[in-house]
C-alpha cells in the first residue's frame, strides 16, 4: 500500500507541474506534447526489458531502485537548466515509473493469491489516494508561495524515507504461480491473442487517463481560468473519484463480474468528460473530472489481474505485456490531444478522451467474455 501511495503521490506531483514546466520553458502545446511523449517514451521502453531483470532481483529490489530513481528525477524536473535537459530526466522518470508498476504489481498479485480474496483494486486505489493527496498538498503549498522547485524537492525527500521504510517490508521475490506450460517460452507472451487483446483495450483506456493526468490542470488554468492553487483541485477530485471507484472495486467485481463493471464504469467516464467540457466552469469541471474518475477506477486493475491469469504465462510476464502495450495510449494520448488541442483548441482535444471511453464501453465487455477472464 506504501508503494502505491508514493508512486501516485510523485506521479501526481510531476502532473501538477505541467503548467510550470510549460511556462518555464515558454512551450506551446506541441512542445510540450513532445515532453510528454518524452516521459512516457522511457516507461514503454522500459516495459520491454523490464519484467526479466525484476523476475531476476526480485519485486523487492526492483521496487527500491525504481522508486529512489522517480525521486531523483522528480527533485530534478524544475531544476534542469534547458528543454533539452530535461527531455532525459523525464524519459528517466517514466523509466522507473514503469519498473516500479510491474514489481508493485506483481508483488500484488502474489499478496492476492496468498490472502485468497480480491486486493488488487484497493491497492490501485492507493496509488489515487498518493495522486489526491500529492495534487492537493501541492495546490496548499503553492498557494502559501512555496516555490515550486522547493515543493518537487520535499516530496522527493518525504518519498524516499516512505520507500526505504517500506521495503524492507516486501517479499523478496514473487513466487511463480504460473509458469508455462511444457514446450511454451517466455516469449510465447508475443504470440498470445489474449494478451494482445487485453492489450488494445488497455491502450484506449490509458489514452483517457493519462490525458487526466497530463491536461487536467491545464484545463482548468486555460479553459476554465482557475486560479494556480485552484487549479490542481481539478486533478485532485479525479484522483478522490478514482481511490474511492477502486477502494470499492472488488466488492463489486466479485458480485456482478469484469464485463459489467468496464461497461458501466466506462459509461460513467464518457458522461463526465462530455459534462467537463460542455459545461467549463469550476463546478461542472470537479464534477467531471470526479465521473472520470470514477469510471477509469477499475479499468487497469480488472485488465491486470485478467493478464495475470493466462494460461501458461507468468504472471509477471502477462502483466509486463498488457501494461507494455497499454502505455502506449499513455504515449498516444498527451501527444494526440497535444496536436488536435494546437489546430483547434484544448477542449476539442480532450473530447478524445470522452470518444475513448465511449470506445471502451462497446468493446471492453465483449474482450473479458470472450476472453471467459
Amino acid at each position: 500500500m506504501a508503494l502505491f501511495f508514493v508512486a501516485g503521490m510523485l506521479y501526481a506531483s510531476w502532473g501538477v507541474h505541467v503548467p510550470t514546466v510549460r511556462d518555464k520553458f515558454h512551450l506551446d502545446s506541441a512542445w510540450l506534447s513532445i515532453a510528454l511523449f518524452s516521459l512516457t517514451g522511457g516507461s514503454i521502453a522500459m516495459m520491454t526489458v523490464n519484467g526479466k531483470w525484476i523476475a531476476r532481483v526480485g519485486t523487492r529490489r526492483a521496487s527500491l531502485a525504481a522508486g529512489l530513481l522517480m525521486t531523483a528525477c522528480t527533485a530534478l524536473i524544475l531544476v534542469a537548466p534547458s528543454y533539452w535537459l530535461l527531455l532525459p530526466v523525464l524519459a528517466a522518470f517514466g523509466a522507473g515509473m514503469a519498473t516500479i508498476d510491474v514489481a508493485m504489481n506483481a508483488e500484488a498479485s502474489a499478496v492476492e493469491a496468498a490472502l485468497g480474496r480480491p486486493i488488487m483494486s484497493s491497492l490501485h486505489g492507493m496509488f489515487s489516494i498518493g495522486g489526491m493527496a500529492g495534487a492537493a498538498a501541492g495546490g496548499l503549498l503553492l498557494s502559501w508561495g512555496m516555490a515550486p522547485a522547493v515543493h518537487l524537492a520535499l516530496v522527493a525527500f518525504v518519498s524516499m524515507l516512505a520507500l526505504f521504510a517500506a521495503c524492507p517490508s516486501m517479499l523478496p521475490h514473487v513466487p511463480e504461480e504460473a509458469r508455462p506450460e511444457p514446450g511454451q517460452h517466455s516469449a510465447s507472451r508475443w504470440r498470445s491473442p489474449v494478451l494482445w487483446a487485453l492489450g488494445a483495450v488497455a491502450l484506449i483506456a490509458l489514452v483517457a487517463e493519462g490525458a487526466m493526468y497530463d491536461w487536467a490542470t491545464v484545463y482548468m488554468r486555460d479553459v476554465v481560468h482557475a486560479t494556480p492553487a485552484f487549479a490542481s483541485s481539478g486533478y485532485a477530485a479525479f484522483s478522490a473519484a478514482m481511490a474511492a471507484g477502486r477502494f470499492a472495486g472488488d466488492a463489486v467485481r466479485a458480485r456482478f463480474g469484469a464485463a459489467p463493471l468496464v461497461l458501466v464504469s466506462a459509461s460513467v467516464a464518457c458522461a463526465g468528460m462530455v459534462g467537463a467540457l460542455v459545461l467549463p466552469f469550476s463546478a461542472t469541471a470537479l464534477a467531471g473530472f470526479a465521473l472520470m474518475g470514477l469510471g477509469l477506477a477499475n479499468m487497469m486493475p480488472v485488465f491486470f489481474a485478467a493478464a495475470m491469469r493466462v494460461k501458461g504465462i507468468h504472471a509477471a510476464e502477462g502483466l509486463a505485456h498488457v501494461a507494455g502495450v497499454g502505455y502506449v495510449g499513455l504515449l498516444l494520448g498527451p501527444v494526440l490531444i497535444g496536436g488536435v488541442a494546437q489546430a483547434f483548441d484544448l477542449p476539442i482535444g480532450l473530447s478524445v478522451v470522452a470518444l475513448c471511453a465511449a470506445l471502451v464501453a462497446g468493446v471492453g465487455p465483449r474482450v473479458l467474455k470472450r476472453l471467459n477472464v
